[in-house]
C-alpha cells in the first residue's frame, strides 16, 4: 500500500488542504445557506485517491493519536465531511468506497466518553441530511446509507433525522428505489426509531401525525417486502414500554384497526402474522374506545370463526398462546348483529 505514495508523509494539515483542492476541482461549492452543491465541470485526473488512502491510513491506525486528532480537526475546520459528500456522484465507485471507510474512521473515534465527530456533526445537522438524501442517487445509494447506518448508531444524529422534515422522504426511497436500496434505507428508519428508545418515544408523542402521516404510506403499499417491514417494525413499537402512549393513541384509532384487520386476511402468512401481532394489541388494550370496541363487537363472530383456523399450521407454543388468549377476549366482547365493517 505505501508504495502508492510519494517517500515523504503528508501531514494532517497538507492531506486536509488538498482534500479541499480536489473537492473544489471536482466542482463543489459552499451555497450562502451552509448546503453544497457541484457544478458540472469537467472531470481531471487527479490524485484524489492516493490522498483519501493515505488518510485512511492515519485514521485507522498508521497515525499517532496527535496526527489522527490533527486530521480530524482538519475535516472539521475545512467543512471536509459535506465537501466529500458533495462531489461523490462525481468519483469512481472505488473513491466512495475510499470516502465512505474515511467517514466511518471519524465517527467511531472516541476519547474517553466523548465522540468529537458526533459532536461536530450535531452542530451541522446539514450533513446527517446530506447523507440521507444520497438515496436520491442510485450509483452512490449504498455507499452514503453505510455512512447514514453509522451516523444513526449515535442519538443526537439519529435524533436530527427524525426531527427534520426531511423524514418525509423515507416513502419515496423505499418504494422507488432498487431492492437492496429499499432495505438500506428501512433499516436506518428502524434503527434511528429503535436504538435510542427514550428519545424516539419523546419524537412519537410530539410528532405523532406527522410521523404515522408518512408511516401509513407504507403500511399501505402494494409492495410485500415494505408492508411487512412495516407491520413488524409497528408491532416492536407498539409493544415497547417506552411507547406506551404511542401505543394507547394508535390502538385508539378505528381506521387504523380496519387496516389491521384487512391486512389480516392478506394472501400472504407472513403479513398475516405480523398484522396478528399488531392487532393482539388493540383487543388486549384493556381501555378500547367507544369506536374500536365496537368493530370488534360487529365482527365478533366472523372474528372467532377466522381465529379458530388463523395460520393452523404454526406450531410454536407462543403463537398458540397467544391466538387462544386473543380469542378469549373477543368471545367476551358482547355480541351485535350488524355486519362486518372492517373493509
Amino acid at each position: 500500500m505505501n508504495l502508492l505514495f510519494k517517500p515523504r508523509q503528508r501531514s494532517p494539515s497538507e492531506l486536509g488542504r488538498q482534500l479541499r483542492e480536489l473537492c473544489m476541482r471536482l466542482g463543489a461549492n459552499a451555497s450562502a445557506d451552509g448546503s453544497w452543491h457541484v457544478a458540472d465541470v469537467p472531470l481531471s485526473s487527479d490524485s484524489r485517491r492516493k490522498t483519501l488512502q493515505q488518510a485512511k491510513l492515519v485514521l485507522y491506525g498508521e497515525g499517532v493519536p496527535e496526527q489522527v486528532a490533527q486530521l480530524a480537526q482538519e475535516m472539521y475546520q475545512q467543512q471536509l465531511m459535506p465537501c466529500l459528500l458533495a462531489v461523490m456522484p462525481r468519483v469512481e465507485f472505488e473513491t466512495r468506497k475510499d470516502i465512505v471507510q474515511v467517514f466511518l474512521a471519524l465517527l467511531q473515534r472516541q476519547i474517553g466518553s466523548r465522540r468529537p465527530t458526533v459532536e461536530y456533526l450535531r452542530s451541522h445537522p446539514s450533513v446527517v441530511l446530506m447523507a440521507f438524501r444520497g438515496y436520491e442517487v442510485p450509483d452512490m445509494a449504498m455507499n452514503t446509507g453505510l455512512v447514514l447506518n453509522e451516523m444513526v448508531q449515535h442519538e443526537p444524529l439519529a435524533k436530527i433525522l427524525l426531527y427534520s422534515d426531511d423524514l418525509a422522504r423515507f416513502p419515496t426511497y423505499i418504494e422507488t428505489t432498487s431492492f437492496s436500496v429499499s432495505c438500506d434505507a428501512f433499516k436506518n428508519l428502524r434503527d434511528a426509531l429503535l436504538l435510542h428508545r427514550t428519545m424516539a418515544s419523546e419524537y412519537l408523542q410530539q410528532n405523532y401525525d406527522t410521523f404515522f402521516a408518512m408511516f401509513t404510506q407504507l403500511l399501505d403499499s402494494s409492495n410485500y417486502v415494505t408492508r411487512r417491514q412495516s407491520l413488524k417494525l409497528l408491532s416492536e413499537l407498539l409493544v415497547d414500554r417506552a411507547h406506551y402512549n404511542t401505543m394507547v393513541r394508535y390502538v385508539s384509532s378505528e381506521e387504523n384497526l380496519k387496516r389491521i384487520m384487512n391486512a389480516l386476511r392478506d394472501r400472504s402468512k407472513h403479513i398475516q402474522l405480523e398484522a396478528f401481532h399488531v392487532f393482539k394489541v388493540f383487543v388486549a388494550n384493556p381501555k378500547k374506545t367507544p369506536g374500536v370496541e365496537a368493530i370488534l363487537r360487529r365482527n365478533k363472530a366472523r372474528l372467532l370463526t377466522f381465529l379458530q383456523d388463523f395460520l393452523s399450521d404454526r406450531t410454536d407454543e407462543s403463537f398458540m398462546d397467544e391466538r387462544q388468549y386473543i380469542l378469549q377476549i373477543i368471545r367476551w366482547v358482547p355480541v351485535t348483529h350488524m355486519q362486518c365493517d372492517a373493509q
